[in-house]
């Protein structure tokens, strides 16, 4: 049964929309390097959701490897600069490889990881992301595979995380970042959500708005 849900709390991608723009993604990448074997690279932990199910959708002998970083405090919000925990498994010289990544806002980290990657001398290297926030883009960067535009907005869900927790929902909501911030749990009722009833809880989370649905 459905329970109530949270006010502040909104549907922003649903499993279906989902799944269908994930396809897609996988068909462009299969169409483009036909004939090659691309590496996918995610950043953990967030990419790693869209990563598999994109990954799945590859008729390619693609394969996969992963990079783990962490912020310098004092200056990452300004240059991007990030300390490496986790490198590659793999050489990546002469191979074509794609970024995978689950969100991508101000784009700084991202572009240094670019810039990090290009040193090591790939054939090709590209970017695909799930969910673009542009509005708050500062670095300049190519994105070549894109699944959605997203608002400025805070994202939950397949993949990415409040407090470490809610990666495993299978649709993306938006969620006020006081509700997370005042009540850690204030998501549970979102995990108990049936994994086909995404058109029902759009109507709850409509009717908690005062929004008739369509």
């Amino acid at each position: 049964m459905m329970r109530s849900m949270p006010e502040g709390v909104s549907v922003l991608f649903n499993r279906d929309e989902i799944a269908a723009r994930v396809a897609a993604l996988g068909a462009e990448i299969e169409h483009d390097y036909a004939g090659r074997e691309p590496v996918l690279v995610s950043v953990l932990k967030g990419g790693t959701v869209f990563l598999a199910d994109l990954f799945r959708n590859i008729d390619l002998p693609a394969r996969v490897d992963f990079m783990s970083i962490s912020r310098y405090e004092e200056s990452a919000d300004a240059t991007g600069v990030v300390r490496i925990l986790k490198d590659l498994d793999h050489d990546i010289v002469g191979r074509d490889v794609v970024v995978v990544e689950d969100i991508i806002d101000t784009g700084l980290t991202l572009s240094y990881l670019l810039g990090a990657l290009r040193q090591r001398d790939p054939a090709s290297l590209e970017v695909c992301t799930l969910l673009d926030k542009s509005v708050r883009r500062i670095a300049p960067l190519e994105i070549r595979y894109r699944g959605f535009d997203c608002p400025d907005a805070f994202a939950v869900g397949y993949g990415l995380d409040a407090g470490e927790r809610f990666r495993n929902l299978p649709f993306i909501v938006a969620v006020e970042r006081s509700i997370v911030g005042e009540d850690p749990d204030a998501l549970l009722p979102l995990l108990s959500v049936e994994p086909d009833a995404t058109a029902e809880l759009q109507r709850a989370l409509d009717a908690i708005a005062g929004t008739p649905a369509d």
